[in-house]
């Protein structure tokens, strides 16, 4: 028995999606959320940008569909991820964008991965080597022009200045989540682990993989010297965004783990250096 050709049999099928809609309602995004997909990052490696690192995404695709069009074909998406995931990284976002125009037709996109990423890190004082994971985001939306937002989520220590000016002994510290969300100057590029070194230092200080005692003494006292309210280190995150001239658009926000309070304490920026 003689085999028909996929696209063979799909040209003889009836194909809804294309077909017309009478409600004249367009829809702002419609695709694809929550694929789980393993993708291949290009990373700073030997510092010429030729290191890899294996990683599962989070991945959302959508476009925009036109009043007058029934619905779109999903399994395109997928399709295009499928052709493009053993070369992801910022800069070739644009490609997947470009393909998912071209498949679908659409005149914009929005393309959102989300994945765990690990940095290097060795202990402040015995030097013992460890992988720290953070949260990283892209996104981008592309409709004539292209619009591409970085997103890192940081871990930190922040101990309260008040807490140790008040105290006879000791302070209270907590674990802290910084989370800045960065659009770059046209042709720029930052590496993720730029951007992470950048914002870990606002805090009182760094979390480590791995500590040993004498690591442990190191960053129990590094953050009793260095206390940061929520607003310092916001303030901090701030001023060294602001000094970075690759970054013309950037919300910066930490929200710290009271360790002592029944809640959470919070602080956030948004700035568009392009407005000044």
């Amino acid at each position: 028995m003689a085999t028909i050709p996929s696209n063979s049999l799909a040209s003889t099928l009836p194909d809804i999606q294309s077909t017309g809609d009478r409600r004249k309602v367009a829809i702002d995004k419609v695709g694809v959320k929550g694929v789980r997909y393993p993708i291949v990052l290009r990373t700073p490696g030997n510092g010429k940008g030729n290191g890899q690192l294996h990683t599962v995404a989070t991945v959302n695709m959508y476009v925009a569909l036109p009043h007058d069009v029934k619905g779109t074909h999903m399994s395109r998406f997928v399709e295009v991820l499928n052709e493009h995931h053993e070369s992801l990284s910022s800069d070739t976002l644009s490609d997947v964008c470009k393909a998912m125009k071209e498949r679908l037709k659409a005149d914009e996109v929005h393309l959102e991965l989300s994945f765990p990423y690990f940095i290097d890190k060795k202990a402040p004082v015995t030097g013992q080597s460890g992988k720290l994971d953070i949260d990283v985001g892209f996104e981008m939306v592309s409709n004539g022009v292209e619009d591409f937002v970085l997103t890192l989520k940081v871990p930190a220590t922040s101990l309260c200045p008040c807490s140790k000016e008040i105290s006879k002994y000791g302070a209270h510290n907590q674990r802290c989540e910084m989370t800045v969300r960065v659009r770059l100057a046209e042709g720029q590029h930052l590496w993720i682990e730029d951007l992470f070194a950048m914002i870990e230092q606002c805090a009182s200080t760094q979390v480590y993989s791995v500590l040993k005692r004498p690591d442990e003494k190191y960053v129990t006292e590094k953050a009793y010297e260095n206390p940061k309210f929520v607003e310092d280190i916001v303030r901090d995150m701030a001023v060294r965004l602001n000094g970075d001239d690759r970054i013309v658009w950037y919300q910066c926000y930490s929200e710290n783990f009271e360790s002592i309070h029944n809640h959470n304490a919070f602080a956030f920026i948004e700035r568009d250096k392009r407005a000044n």
